[in-house]
């Protein structure tokens, strides 16, 4: 039986009429995977286990016929006594079948019951050929009278056009290479629906997820369409809260970045400009969601389309949730305390980091007055920030304006964003080593920025790579999840699933800060590679861009550390030396000893470090 078939379908469909524009035909694939194990639970009973979850249904063909009924369960859990869990909790999902007999020689799908919360009203809206869908890994089939081997179990898997072999990466760290790729399973997994969503629960794009999916995505396969579709959503679907706004301009930058395409910026630059919430801004510059300028009519021109929209409605929600009413593993839920003021350092940070890509989006698009504008506000807002935000006394950020508390997320958003005046980058990454994992799933995305921004990586690595307790990565695996989880646990977010994208954060720090290979130039007409490996002693990567992929591989031993990297046609790339060697060689030929940056030709170059 082979591994898996693919069947390409090109479905062009409106999701609940939104996004009409959009700039390109969603394409979708029906992958069909076979079982990687079959265990026999009984007479006429068995566990198939499909290795990993994806979104989709069972097609079967039997050979014979049964009369009789069978009962399938779907899941994506397994309960203690090997079965799949008909209460596993949160949102992780189980739904039982019950299907009508076997025709012989006939392929047939189950039927799924739809979840109404995520088949309607705002969630996007799948093509009705599709059929119903849900993520599962293990299909637990009963009363089954003919033999087994007599069918075909498919687990038929929807997603959306993904190149596999596009990116690979493999390293000493076996812990760190499992983690890679259940992110990268992630990224394929959840483009079920042709845009980026925050996961099952709900089938909704949100900024703040979609902009880590983005990120993952670009970092693993050059099909971009996903996220310029995403993108576009968000100019007239807006969400709450205020930072989740903050992040729209960090889409469209990334965007460009990658794909040196115009366009998108130039359609929608005005707007751009206004979720930057400039309009919320006092008189010192900074911003705030309780400020008088937050009109009604500033919300409808942010998107929002319910005239009813209460201004309370778009709120300070900083990285993490803390639902009332739930029992929480601890009662500040995911926040490490912060405490919410008017004015916080949270929402600033991205207020700040806005003004600095506004800057470069205006001088992409050759308007000059813009430039001076935004650089200008962006050097005023940073003082602002490093002036009233900032404890001199004990060196780093309160939570906001006459907060007297200091959190994990308001030090490690200003690491991330490079507000951090440079005498002070010491004593703020200090604190944020005190709090280790304190943030949620989605805030580890900016913790880990920020650590690796600021000559960390080796505690970054050993955040990623942490196997004990239950706040990483591991323990997503350990307790059975095939995709990353909306939270750490299902103790710290009592309905959360197991299937969001916004935890791959990993994926893309692994590519753009330990390799550190990003985009130097719109479009990747230049790379910059900045190798950050930490205690890695060798490893592989391959990254896509639109040019091509470019290969790298690296051996360290005790006198020296070896790089070969091969850059497509038509591309260059500045390639960083973060160490201090004796000697540097570029393919046998020395290289001055206080070069920091060089210049990599299309083709093969190998990069020798001696100590």
């Amino acid at each position: 039986m082979r591994k898996y078939i693919t069947l390409l379908l090109f479905i062009t469909f409106i999701a609940n009429n939104q996004a009409q524009d959009s700039p390109e035909k969603i394409q979708l694939e029906t992958t069909l995977v076979a079982p990687k194990k079959i265990t026999k639970l009984g007479e006429g009973s068995y566990l198939i286990d499909y290795g990993k979850a994806f979104f989709g249904t069972v097609q079967l063909e039997s050979k014979k016929t049964q009369n009789d009924s069978l009962v399938f369960h779907l899941g994506e859990k397994l309960n203690d006594q090997n079965k799949v869990d008909r209460n596993p909790g949160g949102t992780i999902r189980y739904q039982k079948v019950v299907l009508n007999g076997l025709s012989a020689d006939k392929k047939m799908d189950l039927s799924l019951t739809p979840d109404k919360r995520n088949t309607s009203g705002a969630a996007i809206l799948l093509p009705k050929t599709l059929g119903t869908i849900m993520p599962f890994r293990y299909c637990e089939v009963a009363n089954l009278t003919i033999p087994m081997e007599e069918i075909q179990f498919f687990q038929k898997a929807v997603h959306n056009r993904f190149h596999d072999n596009a990116s690979d990466f493999t390293s000493s760290d076996k812990v760190l290479d499992a983690i890679w790729d259940l992110c990268k399973h992630t990224i394929k997994a959840t483009s079920f629906t042709g845009y980026y969503v925050d996961g099952d629960r709900e089938r909704i794009p949100y900024e703040a997820d979609a902009y880590i999916n983005q990120l993952s995505h670009y970092s693993v396969d050059s099909v971009y369409t996903i996220g310029r579709r995403t993108n576009e959503y968000f100019i007239d679907n807006p969400t709450w809260p205020t930072e989740w706004l903050l992040h729209t301009v960090l889409m469209f930058h990334a965007d460009y970045m990658y794909t040196g395409d115009l366009a998108p910026l130039e359609k929608h630059y005005e707007n751009l400009k206004l979720k930057t919430l400039m309009d919320l801004e006092r008189e010192d510059g900074l911003i705030s969601s309780s400020s008088p300028h937050l009109t009604q009519e500033l919300i409808k021109q942010l998107g929002f389309k319910k005239p009813d929209t209460k201004i309370k409605d778009i709120i300070d929600w900083p990285p993490a949730q803390k639902d009332t009413g739930w029992k929480l593993a601890t009662a500040e839920g995911e926040r490490d305390g912060y405490e919410i003021v008017p004015v916080n350092t949270v929402v600033n940070s991205f207020y700040y980091y806005n003004l600095k890509l506004m800057t470069g989006i205006s001088g992409f698009l050759g308007k000059k007055e813009d430039v001076s504008f935004f650089k200008n506000k962006a050097a005023s807002v940073k003082k602002v920030i490093n002036t009233k935000l900032f404890d001199t006394d004990k060196g780093y950020y309160i939570d906001g304006e006459n907060s007297t508390h200091a959190s994990l997320h308001a030090n490690m958003l200003p690491l991330a964003f490079d507000l951090v005046p440079k005498e002070h980058v010491e004593s703020v990454t200090a604190f944020v080593k005190t709090r280790g994992m304190a943030c949620s799933v989605y805030g580890s995305q900016y913790l880990l920025e920020g650590l690796f921004k600021n000559g960390e990586a080796q505690y970054g690595f050993d955040l990623i790579t942490e196997t004990e307790g239950d706040r990483n990565w591991w323990n997503m695996m350990e307790v059975g999840a095939t995709m990353t989880m909306e939270a750490w646990d299902v103790k710290y977010k009592p309905n959360s699933d197991w299937n969001h994208a916004w935890g791959t954060a990993p994926l893309n720090i692994i590519t753009r800060y330990m390799w550190g290979i990003k985009p130097k130039t719109a479009g990747f007409k230049i790379a910059e590679i900045k190798p950050q490996l930490a205690e890695l002693s060798y490893t592989t990567i391959k990254v896509p861009t639109k040019n091509g992929i470019i290969s790298g591989t690296y051996q360290k031993s005790e006198k020296s550390e070896l790089y070969t990297l091969e850059i497509p046609e038509g591309m260059s790339a500045e390639f960083t030396i973060s160490s201090s060697p004796k000697k540097v060689l570029l393919n046998g030929k020395k290289i001055k000893k206080n070069k920091l940056v060089i210049l990599l030709k299309s083709g093969i170059n190998v990069i020798q470090l001696k100590q």
